[in-house]
């Protein structure tokens, strides 16, 4: 698998789940009323990655160093993981862990590419 397929994975797993988790903290977002509005944040970021994906795919290292860094603001989602577990919403712990182990997923092919670039340009 390379960066790019591992970032769009990440990027529609942030979106999903984002959506999931808007539909599900407000129920009555269907008539236009919306209360909680932090789901917004990982859709947000996971439409940035996407539209990182095709310079990740290119190999433009500001656009792929932009993608990194949105994808480590996306794996920093801890604090709402220990919220839901301590206020026993399974369904929002297991939005929150899906989206934090595919930030680290994409995070891991991220530095497997960094590393190969390296090797290649010292070639």
């Amino acid at each position: 698998m390379t960066a790019h397929k591992a970032s769009l994975i990440n990027a529609i797993t942030l979106i999903i789940m984002g959506i999931w988790g808007l539909i599900n903290i407000n129920p009555e977002i269907f008539s236009g009323i919306i209360e909680n509005k932090s789901p917004f944040i990982p859709i947000t970021i996971g439409v940035l990655i996407a539209l990182c994906n095709k310079g990740i795919k290119t190999s433009n290292k500001l656009i792929a160093h932009i993608a990194v860094l949105l994808t480590i603001i996306s794996f920093a989602n801890l604090m709402p993981l220990f919220k839901a577990i301590s206020n026993g919403r399974v369904d929002a712990a297991i939005r929150v862990l899906l989206m934090v182990l595919s930030s680290l997923f994409a995070m891991i092919y991220f530095v497997r590419s960094f590393i190969e670039n390296r090797k290649k340009s010292n070639s």
